[in-house]
């Protein structure tokens, strides 16, 4: 299996009721958005308590930031994971398509990592912002290296940047199984991207 199939695992998150915890919040949110969830639905879903949250957690918020925590490193993985062409134009390709199919395979945890930042604290944020100027920049450097060789045409490198990273990051938006498969999807988003740029 690759990184970007690999199933999500949370062995890290202990004990294991604070890691069914995490699990159920990932779910509820994705499901409900993080402020229609109340601690009794996540509590629900991990076949607890709600006081029992409290126990391993001190606020729905602090779920939500270990989620997206962990979802933003799992991305950024498989980000540099996939940074292995040996021009632009095949590194560019490989980025869209693993980001994109992780997107897709991931699209629980994805809509609550993509789509919930706002709900984080400023500190928390802050932590969570580090990574996603990772993920940009990983993005960035491709395309500068391709205005640099030729291969790309690109007057503005932060918007290409953030309309590349778009195309990916939308997919968790509206993907369900049924809409195609996510290795397909990613090798059609990897076209579309290179149209984009290509000089």
């Amino acid at each position: 299996m690759s990184a970007v199939t690999d199933p999500l695992v949370w062995e890290h998150v202990q004990p294991a009721a604070a890691r069914r915890l995490l699990t159920g919040a990932v779910d509820a949110f994705a499901e409900r958005g993080f402020q229609a969830t109340t601690t009794r639905d996540i509590a629900s879903r991990a076949g607890m308590s709600p006081a029992a949250l409290y126990v391993h957690y001190p606020s729905k918020e602090r779920l939500l930031f270990e989620i997206s925590l962990y979802g933003h490193k799992a991305a950024l993985d498989v980000l540099r994971s996939a940074d292995t062409g040996q021009t632009p134009v095949d590194r560019l390709r490989s980025l869209v398509e693993a980001f994109t199919a992780w997107h897709a395979e991931h699209h629980t945890i994805a809509r609550v990592v993509q789509y919930e930042l706002a709900a984080l604290s400023p500190e928390h944020l802050a932590e969570v912002a580090t990574i996603r100027r990772a993920i940009s920049a990983q993005i960035e450097q491709v395309l500068t290296d391709g205005v640099a060789d030729g291969s790309f045409a690109v007057t503005d490198l932060p918007g290409t940047t953030l309309a590349v990273l778009s195309l990916s990051i939308d997919v968790a938006r509206w993907y369900t199984p049924h809409r195609g498969d996510p290795a397909t999807l990613g090798k059609l988003y990897a076209d579309l991207a290179h149209r984009m740029v290509q000089a």
